[in-house]
C-alpha cells in the first residue's frame, strides 16, 4: 500500500513537498520531492476552503488562486492529486490546538522533540504503573514540524504517521549507560529524564534525577517498540530485565496530550533545558 501526503506551506515564496511513505513488510521509506509553486497563490486548505486555498482543475487544466492557469508540465497532475485528497481529509482539518510558535525537531535537542519525548515519559508511567526514569526515541520518527497559530489533527497525524508503540524497559545502570554510549558514538537521539554531557563522541557524565548512573541500579526507560531490537541502530531491549509492550500508539499519546493542553486553554508550547551537552 503506498500512502501520498501533499504539505503546501505558504510564506513569501511558497513551496511544495510531496511526501510519500512506503508501507512494506521490512517498514517504510520516505522521500521528498520540492516543487516551486510560488506563481500559484496556494494557502493551507482547512475544511472550508479547498477551492479558494488550492484552486480546481478542470479537463487537465489547474485554475490557480492567483488567477494564472497551468495546462502543461506536472503543476495540474500536482494540483489534481492534492485537491483530489481533501474530501477524504477533512476529518484532518479540525483546529485542535494552538502553538504561539512554530517548533521544529532537530539535534542534539529542540522544543518539539523534548516534548515528543517527555510526553512518552508521561504516558508510559501512567499505562504501566511503573516509574520511568529515562525517555528515549528517535529523530527520525518525527517526521513534521508545528506551524506557528493553529494546530491540525492532520499536523500530528503526519508527524507520528509510523505504527510505533509505546514500551516500557528496565535495564540496570550498567546497560544504561552502554545505550548512551552506543547512541554517542553515532548520534544521539531525543532523549530525556536525563543530564547527558557528551565530548565527542564519547559519554562523560550520565545523570538521572541529578545523581550519576549507578551500575547496579535499576532504571525504568519510557520509549517506542521501534528502538527495542535495532531500529535506528537501538537495542534497548538487549539485557532488559522487564519488557511491557502498551499497545498504544506514539501518536495517540501526543494526541492525548494536545488535547489535554487545549481543553485546559493552554498553548501547545515547550521548553529547553540542560538535558543534552555537547562539547
Amino acid at each position: 500500500m503506498v500512502k501520498t501526503k501533499v504539505i503546501m506551506k505558504a510564506a513569501g515564496l511558497l513551496s511544495c513537498a510531496l511526501c510519500i511513505a512506503v508501507g512494506c513488510s521490512a517498514g517504510y521509506s520516505w522521500s521528498t520531492i520540492k516543487v516551486d509553486a510560488h506563481r500559484t497563490g496556494v494557502k493551507p486548505a482547512t475544511a472550508d476552503n479547498t477551492k479558494e486555498a488550492l484552486g480546481y482543475v478542470v479537463d487537465g487544466t489547474y485554475y490557480a488562486p492567483s488567477g494564472r492557469v497551468y495546462s502543461e508540465g506536472s503543476t495540474p497532475e500536482l494540483a489534481r492529486i492534492l485537491i483530489d485528497a481533501q474530501p477524504e481529509m477533512a476529518s484532518l482539518k479540525q483546529v485542535i490546538a494552538h502553538a504561539p510558535k512554530a517548533m521544529s525537531s532537530h539535534y542534539p535537542q529542540s522544543e518539539l522533540s523534548n516534548f515528543a519525548v517527555d510526553c512518552i515519559m508521561e504516558g508510559v508511567e501512567e499505562l504501566t504503573g511503573r516509574k520511568v526514569d529515562v525517555g528515549i526515541t528517535n529523530f527520525g520518527g518525527i517526521r513534521c514540524d508545528i506551524p506557528q497559530g493553529d494546530v491540525l489533527l492532520d499536523d500530528i497525524v503526519s508527524m507520528f504517521p509510523f505504527k510505533n508503540y509505546l514500551v516500557y524497559v528496565q535495564v540496570y545502570g550498567k546497560q544504561l549507560r552502554r545505550i548512551f554510549e552506543d547512541m554517542a558514538s553515532r548520534k544521539l537521539q531525543a532523549v530525556g529524564g536525563v543530564e547527558v554531557v557528551i565530548n565527542g563522541k564519547t559519554v562523560e557524565s550520565l545523570k538521572v534525577g541529578g545523581e550519576e548512573v549507578r551500575d547496579d541500579k535499576l532504571y525504568g526507560i519510557g520509549s517506542i517498540d521501534f528502538l527495542l531490537n535495532g531500529g535506528d541502530k537501538i537495542h534497548l531491549g538487549e539485557g532488559a530485565v522487564e519488557v511491557v509492550r502498551t499497545g498504544v500508539l506514539l501518536r495517540d499519546c501526543i494526541l492525548k496530550k494536545v488535547y489535554a493542553l487545549s481543553e485546559a486553554g493552554l498553548p501547545l508550547e515547550y521548553h529547553l533545558d540542560n538535558r543534552v551537552v555537547i562539547k
